[in-house]
């Protein structure tokens, strides 16, 4: 088990996972998203692909022991703890300078597109695209009428998930910088993470 890292507030970090190693991402003040994304780390271009996994598992959001697939429908992680009440999000793209921009931001905000190519970069990495993330502790729920509202977690201090690589892989993180809405209960803070085997 390695030591604990730190994703700092507004920032994106990366690391490199061997098959059968597990990620622990923690939500260390409760009220932080983190928009994760993972990546063949042999093929750039087939990552986790939010679409593809909600058809895999059958669900708009996985639980543990479901199997989170790839654009080329391929087991990439698997969601194997979870300790929050399981409340994320598989919709909502990553904020970047346009999503802010729309929000009447006329200066640079820190985003979660530009957080995941820095945390790439980190590791001589660039993506080639910006997939759509999975949301951890995002609370966007959908509504009977197909409207969606925007929410701040539901999680608590110190809540976690673990998962668990099933290829080689890449898994990125950011520390959503999102201050305008309520989603991080309009405070972003930092969150940590840990590589287990």
């Amino acid at each position: 088990m390695s030591d604990v890292n730190t994703i700092p507030a507004r920032s994106g970090r990366a690391v490199a996972l061997k098959a059968g190693q597990s990620i622990k991402i923690i939500n260390t003040h409760g009220n932080q998203v983190v928009d994760t994304w993972a990546f063949n780390a042999h093929d750039l271009a087939e990552f986790m692909s939010m679409e593809h996994m909600r058809a895999f598992i059958n669900r708009i959001r996985p639980r543990p022991g479901d199997k989170l697939a790839t654009n080329k429908r391929r087991p990439i992680l698997t969601l194997v703890e979870d300790t929050s009440p399981g409340i994320h999000d598989t919709f909502i793209a990553a904020c970047d300078i346009y999503r802010y921009q729309g929000l009447g931001c006329t200066d640079y905000h820190d985003n979660c597109a530009d957080n995941l190519r820095a945390g790439m970069a980190g590791l001589g990495l660039a993506p080639p695209e910006v997939p759509s993330p999975l949301n951890l502790w995002m609370n966007i729920p959908i509504n009977a009428d197909g409207s969606i509202d925007w929410k701040e977690p539901v999680s608590k201090p110190g809540d976690y998930v673990v998962l668990r690589a099933e290829m080689d892989c890449i898994v990125a993180m950011s520390a959503c910088p999102q201050d305008i809405v309520c989603i991080n209960a309009g405070a972003p803070v930092d969150a940590h993470f840990q590589v287990i085997g």
